[in-house]
């Protein structure tokens, strides 16, 4: 899908997803001391908002337009501000300062883009800062509930590591895996609850 295709699915009068952060961002930060934060392929940007409430310095970066323009409305809504960008993730230039948190969270793209989005990502860290990738895990396909239905735009927490390693290695960066894992996340559904299964990686830049 191209940002002409998700300004479609998010002309809505309503939230696609609920105005609540994902489930695994408030304990993949809870250690974390409020700062600078990018939420890389926000959408609606319930997750960059969750985080300007906890006191976080946030961009919001989206190719979606009417993502972003959702994003600012429900961060004014929540009485806190954000800085939001209608960027794609695979090429945009973040400032060089960087950011002491990088957030992912289902960015579906083929491989190839994949790793470029990826490399945005280290780009964007900061020496001492964290990134976090939650994405729908290859997996799930077969044996959860939801989420993309072609393989294509799957991925495995090997897949990002291999990513990540590319990365390190062309921006002469020093990264270390804090965590590296398939997840179970809980699905509400008509029909009671449900099982997705989800990878995460978690990294922090150390050089």
């Amino acid at each position: 899908m191209d940002a002409s295709d998700w300004n479609a699915r998010y002309d809505t009068s309503e939230l696609i997803w609920k105005g609540e952060p994902n489930q695994f961002l408030p304990l993949e930060v809870a250690d974390l001391t409020p700062g600078s934060a990018v939420d890389l392929a926000c959408g609606e940007g319930r997750n960059a908002v969750w985080l300007a409430k906890q006191g976080w310095t946030v961009t919001g970066v989206d190719f979606s337009s009417v993502g972003v323009e959702k994003g600012r409305k429900l961060a004014t809504e929540n009485g806190v501000e954000a800085t939001w960008v209608v960027a794609d993730a695979t090429s945009w230039e973040p400032p060089s300062a960087g950011f002491d948190l990088v957030a992912v969270f289902y960015l579906q793209l083929p491989a190839v883009e994949r790793r470029a989005s990826m490399h945005t990502a280290v780009r964007s860290l900061a020496i001492g800062g964290t990134l976090v990738l939650v994405g729908h895990d290859l997996l799930n396909l077969t044996e959860g509930h939801g989420g993309p239905q072609d393989p294509t735009f799957l991925l495995t927490a090997e897949d990002i590591v291999d990513d990540l390693t590319a990365a390190e290695v062309s921006l002469d960066v020093e990264l270390v895996i804090e965590k590296s894992e398939r997840v179970d996340r809980v699905v509400a559904t008509e029909d009671g609850e449900r099982t997705a299964i989800d990878t995460l990686v978690r990294v922090r830049r150390v050089a």
